[in-house]
């Protein structure tokens, strides 16, 4: 399955369906958010948290002004925010290859900004605002990982 979507009519049936995700992930997995200011990009990583056990006492909040957080849980966790930049300076990629391509599990803020840097394998998240409380979420596997965890959320959703 390429692509699943999810309707969501408040930020707590958002981060539920992150938190599935999250317990699916595995080392090394990219998750590449997108969508407008206020679409609920972080509110869904902080579900992406705690569906891997990042301890529930550290905050997840959005890095805008220092383009990452590191989260302890069951699997590292790497969350990115791209809003300010809006082109990726060349003393920026090695750090951003170590999160794309390394062990942690990285969520991206703005990841349409990173082009062609993105992996071949990570999951698309999109995130559309369609009410004051509600959005519409899109997963599109790219690659066959990508693919695979749409496919893995697909099945949580119905059991």
């Amino acid at each position: 399955m390429r692509e699943l979507t999810f309707r969501s009519h408040s930020p707590e049936a958002t981060r539920e369906l992150a938190v599935r995700l999250g317990r699916l992930l595995e080392p090394g997995d990219v998750v590449a958010l997108v969508g407008e200011l206020g679409a609920g990009k972080t509110e869904f990583v902080r579900g992406l948290a705690a569906g891997l056990d990042v301890p529930p006492e550290v905050p997840v909040s959005s890095p805008s002004f220092v383009l990452a957080h590191d989260y302890p849980g069951r699997l590292p966790l790497a969350h990115l925010d791209l809003y300010r930049l809006g082109h990726l300076p060349p003393e920026f990629l090695p750090d951003l290859e170590e999160y794309l391509f390394g062990e942690k599990v990285a969520a991206v803020e703005w990841a349409e900004r990173l082009g062609e840097l993105l992996p071949e394998n990570y999951l698309e998240v999109r995130l559309t605002v369609t009410g004051e409380l509600s959005r519409e979420i899109t997963l599109i596997g790219h690659g066959p990982r990508g693919e695979e965890l749409v496919a893995a959320v697909a099945a949580s959703l119905s059991s």
